[in-house]
């Protein structure tokens, strides 16, 4: 039975696992990263982000990687029971894989052990500050110093802090990305179709390839569609397609079969977010396995990027103060600096997890007089083109901190 010591590991090598590996290094410091799947997972095929996460990913160092291939979107176009609604977009859609493998190019090649699956976890001791002892599927022990849940909505981390489980929000979520090997001609604008009950849209990527997506009030079926393209394709075709334009079902018949996904939406109550234990000592959570959300906002991947740059940042600027020394207990422990980390976003997510909620609500609650109301006078007309717009997507959630600077003696070194 191996075992493995390690200042720093990180479970998950999703959005916020990688970006949280990025961001450590950055200051110096190596950690391990423990992913169940054999790979870089591409579920979700493409992902949106607003340019609040173009300032975190410019804060990691690799903005300049994506956007010299991914152009912003020009505008957004809504049509709404045939009603037509336009506005301007810096939004950006890239695909989900590419994302994860700029990422890891930054990283050195063994920072990734893939096909790892957590059996168990617990403290070496009952104290908060004791090392971390990870059990592996195959039985090996790594014991951890630090350890940052980015495992997902279903976080061992997160249940081994005491957070709830994430709750079905009674809708569910279809999507996948088209091919058109000859092209699609299409300009660079999302075009997003709103009906009772439903909300459904599409989004060029490139020349060749269009993402698609689909919401609706509906909870049940995703279990059974999940894992199953033809199935997907076909519901989506038959039960749903038929109120949209034409072209829309000639996307989704175009669609790449290992893109196609169906799921329920998830999100943790709030109050667990805002009062739970997102800490515990040396262990914390990032990116979903803090703060589940439903996607309405188009905020669950742009949430796990700040995270990761306002952990790095904490972490950081006690490098500096320590000059390069970080202890696991006494005094200008990592604990204070991850409780620092804490203290910041709760606030930040716990607002955004409300958010998405009654933003889905809104957007697809219905068509009688007072829910076009709020849909179309108060949520898009005031809060995305106002608030949500300079509180959301304006945010900057700030820069690592140079570690090169000061008197630091080692500035990687955890004791």
């Amino acid at each position: 039975m191996e075992t493995v010591e390690k200042d720093v590991v990180i479970i998950g090598a999703g959005i916020a696992g990688l970006a949280t590996a990025l961001a450590l290094k950055r200051l110096g410091i190596k950690p391990l990263v423990l992913e169940k799947s054999d790979g870089l997972r591409g579920t979700g095929a493409a992902i949106n982000f607003a340019p609040n996460a173009w300032l975190a990913l410019d804060a990691l160092g690799v903005s300049h990687k994506l956007a010299s291939i991914y152009d912003p979107v020009k505008r957004y176009v809504k049509i709404f029971y045939n009603t037509i609604k336009r506005n301007g977009s810096g939004s950006r859609y890239i695909h989900r894989k590419k994302l994860l493998e700029t990422l890891a190019d930054e990283l050195p090649n063994d920072t990734i052990h893939f096909s790892s699956k957590i059996a168990a976890i617990n403290s070496e001791t009952h104290d908060a500050l004791s090392p971390v002892i990870i059990h592996l599927a195959d039985g090996t022990i790594v014991k951890a110093k630090v350890l940052i849940g980015c495992d997902g909505i279903h976080s061992t981390v997160a249940r081994w802090l005491g957070l709830s489980e994430p709750l079905n929000a009674g809708r569910s979520a279809g999507l996948g990305l088209a091919v058109f090997p000859e092209g699609h001609g299409l300009n660079k604008e999302v075009r997003l179709f709103v009906d009772a009950g439903m909300r459904a849209g599409y989004v060029p990527l490139n020349d060749k390839e269009i993402y698609w997506f689909l919401v609706c009030n509906c909870s049940a079926e995703g279990e059974n569609k999940a894992g199953n393209p033809e199935l997907i394709q076909k519901e989506v075709l038959e039960k749903y397609a038929k109120v949209l334009p034409p072209f829309y079902s000639v996307i989704v018949r175009r669609s790449d079969a290992s893109t196609l996904h169906w799921a329920p939406l998830m999100f943790r109550h709030p109050w667990n977010v805002f009062f739970g234990n997102l800490s515990k000592g040396n262990v914390t959570v990032a990116g979903d396995a803090m703060h589940p959300m439903t996607p309405d906002l188009g905020q669950g991947g742009c949430q796990a990027l700040e995270d990761a740059v306002v952990l790095g940042r904490h972490i950081g600027n006690l490098l500096i103060k320590t000059k390069g020394h970080i202890a696991t207990t006494g005094d200008n422990n990592v604990a204070q600096a991850i409780d620092g980390y804490v203290k910041e976003r709760k606030w930040r997510v716990t607002g955004l997890v409300i958010g998405s909620y009654l933003s889905g609500w809104v957007q697809d609650g219905g068509s009688n007089w007072w829910m076009r109301f709020l849909r179309d006078v108060i949520f898009y007309r005031f809060l995305v083109g106002g608030v949500l717009g300079n509180k959301v997507t304006g945010y900057d959630c700030g820069k690592l901190p140079d570690v090169s600077l000061g008197e630091m003696d080692n500035p990687c070194k955890i004791d």
